[in-house]
């Protein structure tokens, strides 16, 4: 009992089974665990509300916990598109590495930055159109949202009851927004809150009217019915006059995404007619900075012209 060796050989037995054990306990919690995960989240991969599966979902949970990440999904679930950050994220990356070789390699090394600077900068312009473009296809659909709400006042519903069912009846994006806004309501959060939540989210003219109308009537009472009446003729009203406006300002924004193009366009002429032109002008300093005052002059022009076609209704 006292050999060694046998001391020894005891001790590395126990040793690996002790591993072992170890091993086969750190393997089943993990499993357990990513079992767990899994049936948590409605098992197998993440998917989104049509089926589709999402795309860098560790990017995405990495990025999130960041404060570019959550400034990322904040103006996402403000347009409505269903996309990640992590997805998004990854898909501005590869275009902007994209845009960077294709201007390094076509116009010359001095472009590749600035083509990945108007990449990220495009980016940003995109979230900001498609934020707009809910904007205004929530607006279109305001007189509808208040005719909607008159009808259930007036045949004797409470005003949440009136907000679920226009969030049923109503198809994207007013639909989703007064879902939101009815389960908001359904988890214990006022009437004020919500829809001011709504107003901040989707910001206008028309949708601070019609929240405004409904809240007052809520606090204070009085004819809600007519009130929303009066007020779905006034928002088809505004609903033809932005329509018209938009119509006469179609030329002025086409003018401010045409002026650009025609900087490019020259380049590229420059560049084609004279190979390695642009690598000659770019290789000194004189010629860097001419070409970003030029640059600069173009974006100058292409802010100043969308800014005169700009008419607030």
């Amino acid at each position: 009992m006292n050999d060694p060796a046998l001391l020894a050989l005891g001790a590395t037995v126990l040793c690996g089974t002790l591993a072992v054990a170890g091993v086969h306990m750190y393997a089943s919690g993990r499993a357990q665990r990513q079992a767990l995960v899994d049936r948590l989240s409605g098992g197998g991969p993440l998917r989104t509300a049509a089926g589709r599966v999402r795309r860098f979902a560790a990017i995405d949970r990495r990025l999130r916990r960041t404060r570019l990440g959550r400034t990322i999904h904040l103006r996402l679930s403000a347009t409505g598109l269903d996309v990640t950050a992590g997805e998004f994220a990854t898909y501005v990356t590869a275009v902007v590495v994209a845009m960077w070789l294709i201007a390094a390699s076509v116009l010359a090394p001095f472009f590749g930055p600035i083509a990945a600077l108007v990449g990220v900068w495009s980016a940003a312009i995109f979230l900001n159109w498609q934020r707009q473009k809910r904007i205004e296809a929530f607006i279109a659909q305001l007189p509808d949202v208040a005719r909607l709400l008159a009808n259930a006042t007036a045949a004797g519903l409470a005003l949440r009851t009136a907000l679920a069912m226009a969030a049923e009846e109503l198809e994207a994006p007013a639909g989703e927004e007064l879902a939101h806004v009815a389960d908001q309501l359904m988890l214990g959060r006022t009437i004020d809150d919500a829809l001011g939540e709504l107003s901040e989210r989707l910001p206008s003219r028309e949708l601070i009217v019609l929240v405004t109308t409904l809240v007052l009537a809520n606090k204070a009472g009085g004819s809600v019915v007519s009130s929303l009446r009066n007020l779905t003729h006034t928002l088809e009203d505004r609903k033809e006059t932005r329509r018209e406006v938009r119509t006469m300002l179609s030329e002025v924004n086409a003018t401010a995404f045409t002026v650009p193009m025609l900087g490019l366009g020259s380049l590229l002429l420059i560049n084609s007619s004279n190979e390695g032109a642009l690598a000659r002008v770019t290789g000194s300093g004189l010629g860097q900075t001419l070409v970003l005052v030029s640059l600069g002059l173009y974006t100058v022009g292409f802010f100043v012209i969308r800014r005169l076609g700009k008419i607030e209704v």
